[in-house]
């Protein structure tokens, strides 16, 4: 009987380095989109396809993504169709809230703005689909994006959410008159024309148009003359002399203010002793009017000069400022006057 030889173990086929499949190199395709359009393309016109193979024969490569000039122009074609259709799509929800009569001005303003922002991220979102763009490439990209948001843009972005905050408060709304302070300090009132993504639109009645951001006018005090109500009560101070009548001064005050055809009959003009000052009685006039975005400039300079020809009808003085001096025992000044009194002497005994 032979002797039985240990068994071994079966191996393994041993593999071949060179005939083993190798993993799959990750090519970055700028544009998936493009190649099935040519393969669409070239299945219905060959000579379609010819012109497209000529284009896609012109390409450059950068690292593993081949970029041709069929994927350009197929680019190009998608980014400026998706542009077209979301501004056409806007302007049709901007149509439609506008015929939205239960909605006010704001309202309209603020849907407008909120339904532009979600169409247009919206064709962004469907020209990346189309596109065949892998968003995985851009992850590197998202961060240095993120960066200068968070640095370069915090403005832009601040201003755009302190607009929708703004409009979604109703504190500001177009056709407003609020004040409006200049860069050298000097004060002056305006008509809140456009509330726009960036900047607020103010136009005063010099016809000069400022653009103040949005986000100042959430951090600094605003003077807003039409919040709740239109009507708008103003001043205009007069003064007249201490020896006229003051009723019938008052009675003419209240009759220059009534008969302005902006002063409103109701609340009625009023008349207010302010003060008895150096020269004059000083009052001042109280008269409301509704519509401050016409100026009120010329409200006053209409109640001034009706007053003017009122008070020359009936005697009342308006005064300008005097000043009475008085000498009371000087020492020095005697002594001045005499001496003057004995040289103007003795210079008329010599002309004798």
């Amino acid at each position: 009987m032979n002797p039985q030889t240990p068994t071994e173990p079966p191996q393994a086929p041993a593999t071949d380095p060179v005939s083993a499949p190798a993993p799959p190199e990750p090519v970055a395709e700028a544009v998936k989109g493009a190649d099935g359009l040519k393969e669409a393309v070239s299945a219905k016109s060959h000579t379609a396809g010819g012109l497209i193979d000529t284009l896609d024969s012109f390409a450059i490569s950068i690292g593993d993504s081949r970029i041709s000039l069929w994927d350009t122009l197929v680019v190009m074609l998608v980014i400026a169709s998706v542009l077209a259709l979301a501004f056409l799509v806007s302007k049709l929800a901007r149509l439609a809230i506008r015929r939205m009569t239960r909605l006010d001005l704001a309202q309209r303003l603020l849907a407008d703005k909120l339904v532009t922002l979600a169409i247009w991220a919206l064709a962004i979102l469907i020209g990346i689909d189309i596109l065949g763009i892998d968003l995985t490439a851009l992850a590197v990209f998202s961060g240095a994006f993120g960066l200068a948001i968070g640095f370069g843009l915090q403005k832009t972005f601040g201003n755009l959410i302190a607009g929708i905050i703004l409009l979604m408060d109703r504190s500001i709304k177009p056709g407003d008159v609020i004040a409006v302070t200049d860069m050298a300090g000097n004060e002056s009132f305006g008509q809140i024309r456009k509330i726009g993504i960036r900047a607020v639109s103010v136009t005063t009645r010099d016809q000069r148009e400022y653009l103040i951001p949005n986000e100042n006018l959430m951090v600094n005090q605003v003077e807003n003359w039409s919040y709740s109500s239109k009507n708008v009560r103003m001043q205009v101070p007069v003064g007249v002399s201490y020896s006229c009548d003051l009723r019938l001064a008052e009675k003419l005050m209240l009759q220059a203010a009534s008969e302005c055809p902006r002063v409103l009959k109701t609340p009625a003009p009023s008349v207010w002793l302010t003060e008895y000052g150096d020269s004059s009685v000083n009052f001042m006039i109280h008269c409301w009017i509704t519509d401050p975005e016409e100026g009120v400039g010329n409200i006053r300079s209409d109640v001034l000069k009706t007053l003017w020809w009122l008070f020359q009808e009936n005697g009342i003085e308006i005064p300008f400022p005097q000043r009475d001096i008085n000498f009371r025992n000087n020492e020095q000044f005697e002594q001045l006057i005499a001496a003057i009194g004995q040289r103007m002497e003795a210079g008329g005994g010599q002309g004798k």
